[in-house]
């Protein structure tokens, strides 16, 4: 008996080992595995949010463990730093996380409180992160209050260069025209955010396919587009168009490199407007149902 107690002690002794390690290396195998090459995760968060703002944001963009990533703040000096002519008494609030992909796998943004960035869309941040030549990452953008979700950018900008990447002043520039561009067309020009991101990125991927030499060559490359999307403009806003992507053309980009990403955009701008038009289809239809039924009970009476 005393031999069977023992035994029996023994093999609950064994068994809870074998669990704790077992529970353990679960533990260790959910832990993020850290990228010695490219580095952890940059988070950079708006210097107007007070710290129970600073919390949430933690909370939206899932910074768990804050050692796990570096923090940094962005300011409205960096703004003026990154954006000549900017504000420096703007107030910051966008953030984001920035997370280093290996070459060739591509920009990827998520909004991850789409309600609170208002203005710029996932794809508008896209194409000027391709023109300020960001490539090969993930970028999550989130507010804890309304804002136009323009700032991010120069949070972004921040981040690379605290990872030791060096933008370019000049396309950072360009690429904050375009921003503000995509959104002043989304607001005034009576485009929806997906048509203005359309326009956007399908006249890049003319200036990468035709490489116009000439501001004339640039015109006819943005009045093709237009006229193929049948998008109308006033004169001033097809000016700032031809503008934009002149300077763009002057900038020298390889747009080999991101040639894959612009057609990404495409694909998500494109997958957007087919919802909406589906949406718009079914709420169509109940609204003929329910005038249906208006129709028939009016002719019960």
């Amino acid at each position: 008996m005393k031999r069977c107690i023992l035994f029996i002690s023994m093999l609950l002794v064994l068994t809870f080992q074998f669990e704790n390690s077992a529970f353990a290396d679960s533990d260790d195998a959910a832990a993020p595995s850290i990228n010695e090459k490219l580095g952890v995760p940059i988070v950079v968060y708006g210097e107007t949010l007070t710290t129970e703002q600073k919390k949430q944001v933690r909370k939206l963009l899932e910074v768990d463990d804050p050692e796990a990533v570096e923090e940094i703040t962005v300011t409205a000096d960096d703004l003026v730093k990154y954006i000549e002519g900017s504000n420096p008494n703007s107030r910051m609030f966008s953030s984001a996380k920035i997370v280093r992909k290996e070459q060739g796998e591509g920009l990827v943004i998520n909004i991850i409180s789409a309600d609170n960035i208002t203005e710029v869309t996932s794809e508008m941040y896209a194409n000027a992160l391709i023109t300020a030549g960001v490539e090969n990452a993930l970028v999550e953008v989130a507010s804890p209050v309304k804002v136009s979700g323009h700032s991010a950018l120069t949070g972004i900008y921040k981040a690379y260069e605290v990872s030791g990447e060096k933008l370019n002043k000049d396309r950072m520039e360009v690429a904050n025209e375009e921003l503000n561009i995509a959104t002043k067309l989304a607001d005034q020009a009576g485009l929806d955010k997906e048509k203005a991101s359309e326009l956007l990125t399908e006249i890049k991927k003319a200036i990468a396919n035709q490489n116009p030499a000439t501001r004339e060559e640039v015109e006819k490359i943005v009045t093709e587009q237009l006229q193929g999307l049948d998008i109308s403009l006033n004169e001033e806003d097809k000016k700032l168009l031809i503008d934009l992507f002149d300077k763009i053309r002057s900038l020298d980009i390889n747009f080999d490199n991101v040639g894959q990403q612009l057609e990404d955009i495409t694909v998500d701008i494109k997958n957007k407007i087919d919802k909406v038009i589906d949406n718009k289809g079914f709420w169509q239809g109940v609204a003929d149902f329910v005038n249906n039924v208006a129709s028939f009970l009016k002719g019960l009476f």
